[in-house]
């Protein structure tokens, strides 16, 4: 079982409040994730663009005017587009309702409670279905568009062994499913659960 604490971009303005995110963005969080699986260096591009958004640690999303603050700065991203430039195409991660149900239990969850971070993984995926060899789990908060949040997981930003980005490049992992929603402290949360393989 791999866990891994969730990356968080630090909201210092909240000039414009979080746009509302509607259950498509879970397949579209997916879809982001199986291009940055299949064409890494393709992915590379979209971060390079990411990286110009930075002044120091903090960076401003396009039409937003919330300044997020990192850890790390352009230092983990320029990490990251090193990684992907290397990276050999993986397959794609095959969508499965029994690992999205058991994700869309944590966020509902925390978008209720304000909560953040992993909590009985074994037991939530076990409930929807039985897996083998290998689960995982990648929680992200505050991004509304499935690539920044993609894009936050892969940077992995404050986190030393950079896990998130691990799961989403295992080489054991062949399905996921991913749950989005509203969370009080962040404005969204996205919670995706992996596999080797998964029977509903």
């Amino acid at each position: 079982m791999r866990l891994f604490c969730s990356t968080i971009w630090v909201l210092l303005a909240l000039a414009v409040p979080a746009a509302a995110i509607d259950q498509d963005m879970a397949e579209q969080v997916l879809a982001e994730m199986n291009l940055a699986r299949t064409a890494p260096r393709t992915y590379a591009g979209f971060l390079r663009e990411f990286r110009g958004l930075f002044r120091g640690r903090y960076f401003v999303l396009p039409g937003s005017d919330t300044h997020m603050q990192t850890n790390e700065g352009v230092k983990a991203v320029d990490e990251a587009i090193r990684f992907l430039s290397r990276r050999k195409p993986l397959p794609p991660l095959i969508w499965s309702d029994g690992l999205a149900a058991a994700a869309d239990e944590l966020a509902k969850e925390q978008g209720e409670s304000g909560a953040i971070g992993h909590d009985n993984i074994r037991e939530r995926i076990d409930r929807h279905g039985k897996w083998n060899r290998q689960i995982g789990e990648n929680i992200g908060y505050g991004p509304t568009e499935a690539r920044y949040m993609v894009i936050q997981l892969i940077t992995d930003d404050g986190v030393p062994d950079r896990g998130h980005r691990k799961n989403i490049f295992s080489t054991v992992f062949r399905t996921a499913g991913a749950a989005c929603g509203y969370h009080p402290g962040f404005g969204s949360v996205c919670v995706i659960d992996f596999a080797d393989r998964f029977r509903e």
